[in-house]
C-alpha cells in the first residue's frame, strides 16, 4: 500500500511536469506566431536562468535574441555555442550572420571562411565571402569568390550582375556579355540581368541592341539616369537625333540634365541644322560641366555661330576654347574664318602658324597642307 501511494505521488509529479512543460511550449510557440520574439527572449530567460550549458537551450535563446534583434545577447549566446561544438555549420552561419549585421565584416569574414574549410561546394557561402569582401574593401579577393559562385551556379542573377559589374569597371566588357546572357537564358525578364545586358552592351559599342534593352527598362518602370543617359547616346550614336533629344528632355524636365545630356542634345541639334538650339544646349553643357570637355563645347559652339554666320560670337567661342585647352582644329577653324569671312589676312596667318605649330595629328594632313599653302598666298 506504501509503494502504491509513493508510485502514485511520482505519476502525479511527471504529470504535473509533463502538464507544466506543454503549457511552457505552448506559451513559446505563441510568442513565435505573434512575431512577440522580445517576450519570447525574456521568457527562456525566466525559466532558464544562467548559467545555461545545455546546447539545444542557448540555440533556443540565440535564435529568439538574434529574431528579436538584440544582436549583442544573440552573439554571445552562439559564441557559447561554438565554443562547445566548433563544427557545427548552422551555428557558423548565424554567428557570421548576426557579427555583420553588427557592422564587424572583418570578424564575420572570419567566420564564414571557417565553413568554407568545411563545404567547398557551398554557393551560398562564397557568395556571402564575395559581399564581405567588398565590404572591407578587398575587391580582388571579392571577384574570386563571385567567380567561383558563378561556376556552381551560372543562372544566379544577383552573382551574375555583380560579377558583370566587376568585369565592365575593368574592361573586360566581353566577359561581363557572355555572363549576362547565360544567367537571361533561365529568366529573360529579370531586370537587374537586363540592366547588366544594358551596361554590357553599350560599354561595347552595340547600340540597337542598348537601344532595345533600356526601353524594355523604361517600359518596366526603371527610370534611373543612367539608363536614360544610355538610351540618349545610344540614338545620337546611331543617328537618332529626334529619339536622343526627346529622351534627354525627360531628364530636363525633371531638373535632372547632366552635361553630357546637354551637350548630346546639343549636338543633335547641330545635326539637325538647329544651331540656334545648339548653342542653347551647349552653353547648358558649359554651365554643368564638370570634366574637360568645356573647350570643345566651346569649339562647337563657335562652328555654330559660324554656320549661323554670327562671326563675332564665333571668334569669342573658339577664343574661349582655346583658354581651356589649345587644340590644332579650333586654331585651324580661327585661321579659316579670319581668311575666308572676316578678310583678315595678317591675324588668318597668325591662327595657321598657330595650327601648325600645334602638331596636328596625321590625320589632318589635308588641312596641314591646306594652312601652309594659305600662308604662301597670303604672305604679307
Amino acid at each position: 500500500m506504501k509503494n502504491l501511494f509513493i508510485t502514485l505521488l511520482l505519476t502525479l509529479s511527471v504529470l504535473q511536469l509533463l502538464a507544466q512543460q506543454i503549457a511552457n511550449d505552448s506559451l513559446l510557440l505563441d510568442y513565435y506566431q505573434n512575431q512577440r520574439f522580445a517576450d519570447a527572449a525574456d521568457y527562456l530567460k525566466k525559466i532558464y536562468p544562467e548559467p545555461v550549458t545545455d546546447l539545444k537551450v542557448l540555440t533556443k535563446l540565440a535564435y529568439t535574441s538574434k529574431m528579436a534583434s538584440r544582436l549583442p545577447d544573440a552573439e554571445n549566446y552562439y559564441q557559447r555555442i561554438y565554443d562547445t561544438d566548433t563544427t557545427s555549420l548552422a551555428n557558423l552561419y548565424n554567428m557570421s550572420e548576426i557579427i555583420k549585421r553588427r557592422g564587424n565584416n572583418k570578424k564575420a569574414l572570419m567566420y564564414v571562411k571557417k565553413i568554407l574549410l568545411k563545404d567547398t561546394t557551398n554557393f551560398d557561402v562564397y557568395k556571402q565571402l564575395a559581399d564581405l569582401s567588398q565590404n572591407v574593401g578587398d575587391i580582388p579577393e571579392s571577384i574570386v569568390y563571385l567567380q567561383k559562385a558563378n561556376h556552381i551556379n551560372p543562372l544566379n542573377p544577383d552573382v551574375a550582375y555583380d560579377l558583370s559589374t566587376f568585369y565592365i569597371n575593368l574592361k573586360l566588357y566581353d566577359n561581363a556579355e557572355s555572363l549576362i546572357d547565360k544567367a537571361l537564358v533561365a529568366d529573360t525578364a529579370n531586370l537587374l540581368l537586363l540592366k547588366g545586358k544594358a551596361q554590357a552592351s553599350y560599354a561595347l559599342k552595340k547600340y540597337p541592341a542598348t537601344i532595345t534593352i533600356a526601353k524594355k527598362l523604361l517600359d518596366a518602370g526603371e527610370q534611373a539616369g543612367s539608363i536614360v543617359s544610355m538610351l540618349g547616346t545610344s540614338y545620337y550614336m546611331t543617328a537618332n537625333y529626334q529619339d536622343c533629344i526627346k529622351t534627354f528632355k525627360t531628364l530636363e524636365d525633371s531638373n535632372t540634365g547632366t552635361e553630357a545630356s546637354y551637350y548630346y542634345t546639343a549636338m543633335s541639334y547641330k545635326a539637325l541644322h538647329n544651331n540656334s538650339k545648339a548653342i542653347i544646349y551647349l552653353d547648358k553643357a558649359i554651365e554643368e560641366a564638370i570634366s574637360t570637355g568645356v573647350s570643345s563645347y566651346y569649339s562647337e559652339k563657335g562652328d555654330s555661330y559660324d554656320r549661323l554666320h554670327q562671326l563675332k560670337n564665333a571668334v569669342q567661342a573658339y577664343q574661349k576654347s582655346l583658354l581651356y585647352k589649345p587644340d590644332p582644329i579650333t586654331y585651324y577653324a580661327l585661321a579659316t574664318l579670319y581668311d575666308t569671312d572676316l578678310k583678315n589676312k595678317a591675324t588668318a596667318i597668325k591662327y595657321y602658324k598657330k595650327y601648325l605649330a600645334s602638331k596636328p595629328k596625321e590625320s589632318q594632313k589635308t588641312y596641314i597642307a591646306y594652312s601652309k599653302e594659305r600662308i604662301k598666298s597670303l604672305g604679307i
